[in-house]
């Protein structure tokens, strides 16, 4: 295995707290958002930081996969990640959802591609058999 690039990030307080990347570039307030949303609108939760990094990353491997199934372009695509924070008698877990907006491919053709890429894609290897990820793909009226 050869490491690419490796990142840091320090949380102080934990869920009331502050986390920092150790390039600077993230440097948010964390509060636990409550049925009425955030307490501090400026602030971020550990859950919409996971689904930031999530859609990222996905996104990243629909485009690896789409060249692997002769898709050179897949237009102005987006993937939006919702994480949902459950809790259940056990305790608490996640839940993702994974909804992929593909507008230059038919469904067939997204459905391979939205599967193959969550097979290759690091989130869904480290999520695979720990939380529930459904997968969606969204299509044009």
């Amino acid at each position: 295995m050869k490491t690419i690039f490796e990142a840091k990030a320090t949380n102080t307080g934990g869920r009331a707290g502050h986390v920092q990347s150790e390039d600077g570039i993230l440097d948010f307030d964390i509060s636990m958002p409550n049925s009425k949303g955030k307490s501090d609108p400026k602030s971020t939760n550990p859950e919409e930081l996971f689904a930031a990094a999530y859609s990222t990353c996905f996104a990243g491997a629909l485009e690896v996969v789409a060249k692997e199934h002769g898709v050179d372009d897949l237009g102005d695509f987006n993937v939006t990640a919702t994480i949902a924070f459950n809790k259940e008698e056990e305790g608490f877990f996640l839940e993702a959802t994974l909804d992929t907006y593909l507008p230059t491919v038919d469904k067939k053709m997204g459905e391979k591609i939205i599967n193959a890429a969550h097979e290759i894609c690091p989130y869904s290897k480290a999520t695979r058999d720990n939380i529930t990820v459904h997968l969606n793909l969204l299509m044009d009226e």
